[in-house]
């Protein structure tokens, strides 16, 4: 709860909406711990923050400037756990994304490298495909030789 100050004390519709929704989650306490009063556990449970909720709505009413500065501490004190527990999460994410990028880079290394050596395969063989074709000989055959194909009647029989 945090309100804001003004010339004299704390701004008096702030303090207002307070009590009335402190009021409302009362009357909701009370009507759970009489549907609840079987559950043991739910009912202490229940009757605590019932009388937690009426102490501080009873400390308010009475405008106690010691449970003002109570309350401002245990704001900082929840401010100062929240902003804690981001910078934990913060460091945390900075150093998933440091393992995420390094990975990435070894990843994108190691395809540069296979890429390479592939390519180096690939003219490696072309190299061998026109050793080999430049040792081919062709001789020209004569128009007039029989060929195989000379040997099969027209017709398709034999």
């Amino acid at each position: 709860m945090r309100f804001s100050v003004v010339e004299v004390g704390y701004d008096q519709r702030q303090v207002d909406h307070c009590l009335d929704e402190l009021g409302i989650r009362l009357a909701r306490l009370a009507a759970r711990a009489e549907s609840a009063a079987g559950a043991d556990r739910e009912w202490e449970e229940i009757r605590q923050e019932s009388a937690a909720l009426s102490g501080l709505l009873r400390r308010l009413d009475l405008g106690d400037a010691a449970v003002a500065r109570y309350a401002d501490d245990a704001v900082r004190r929840e401010a100062a756990q929240i902003l804690a527990q981001a910078r934990v999460a913060l460091d945390e994410a900075r150093e998933e994304a440091r393992r995420v990028r390094e990975q990435a880079y070894a990843d994108a290394v190691q395809t540069r490298r296979d890429v390479e050596a592939a390519l180096d395969a690939r003219r490696r063989r072309e190299v061998r495909v026109d050793e080999i074709l430049g040792q081919v000989t062709a001789d020209q055959v004569p128009a007039d030789t029989p060929t195989a194909a000379a040997a099969v009647p027209p017709s398709g029989r034999r």
